[in-house]
């Protein structure tokens, strides 16, 4: 426990004066967690089955290039030019056909870079752009995702007795998961409200936060789905007592990808 909460005062030491600067420094920042999530997807995989080296390092110049595409930008449009995604399909696809050993690289091998190198990209250029927009929009993502996963583990500790996804992660509750929305909800929706739009159905507020919370959650077990997979309790050890990036930003990154379904309404 102690390691733990040592760990997480040191990130939020490096996290807060960066987010608070952001620009450059943030989209760098970013730019960095997203080659570390794409090497934590890779190395979870390779427990089953190597990547050429190769590979592995075309994907991570992909990922960054995925990643800072834009990175100044404040419009929630991801225009990628067709000759990057030809490039893409052709750098990963063709050497099947050069490497011409199945047992070294195939198709799923192809497929799983090309889907990591996309989600994980867009995802953490997503927060870049979130940033650019308002630092007030993304403290409130992070309120909605941080607050939820602290308070979904307390009350399912504390009165959590009906299994959620007990053959992805036994340890989460239906419990867990309803004291999360709650205390996640209040939080987020009160420093909306109050640091944002004022003006803003209060209402539709809730729901619209509720609803990101409950997704936070889902993303949070779709990760856990991953590592369950594979047989691993986390993505890495990368961060002591925590796990790995993906391991603590795994509700955060479907909190902000939903959250642009709203972004006409928020």
């Amino acid at each position: 426990m102690k390691t733990r909460i040592f760990s997480a005062i040191l990130l939020l030491a490096i996290f807060i004066p960066i987010l608070l600067i952001g620009k450059e420094v943030f989209a760098i920042f970013m730019g960095i967690l997203s080659v570390l999530g794409l090497y934590e997807l890779i190395h979870i995989r390779e427990t089953k089955k190597e990547f050429p080296f190769i590979m592995k390092i075309i994907a991570a110049l992909l990922v960054l290039f995925f990643t800072l595409f834009n990175f100044n930008s404040t419009y929630f449009v991801y225009n990628v030019d067709y000759r990057v995604m030809t490039f893409i399909i052709f750098a990963f696809l063709m050497p099947i056909v050069f490497i011409n050993n199945n047992k070294k690289y195939n198709i799923k091998d192809a497929l799983y870079l090309i889907s990591s190198i996309l989600f994980i990209g867009m995802s953490f250029n997503l927060l870049i752009i979130v940033r650019n927009f308002d630092l007030m929009y993304i403290i409130y993502l992070l309120l909605v995702a941080t607050i939820t996963d602290t308070f979904a583990l307390f009350t399912g500790m504390l009165i959590g007795k009906h299994k959620l996804a007990k053959d992805i992660s036994p340890n989460k509750t239906v419990e867990g998961l309803c004291g999360g929305v709650v205390f996640g909800t209040i939080v987020a929706v009160t420093f909306y409200h109050q640091a944002i739009n004022p003006e803003l159905s209060l209402a539709l507020l809730i729901a619209i936060t509720a609803l990101l919370s409950v997704v936070g959650q889902i993303g949070d077990l779709v990760f856990s789905s991953i590592k369950r997979y594979y047989d691993k309790k986390d993505f890495s050890n990368l961060i002591p007592g925590h796990g790995g990036i993906l391991d603590r930003l795994d509700s955060l990154i479907f909190v902000v990808l939903a959250f642009v379904l709203f972004l006409e309404i928020l």
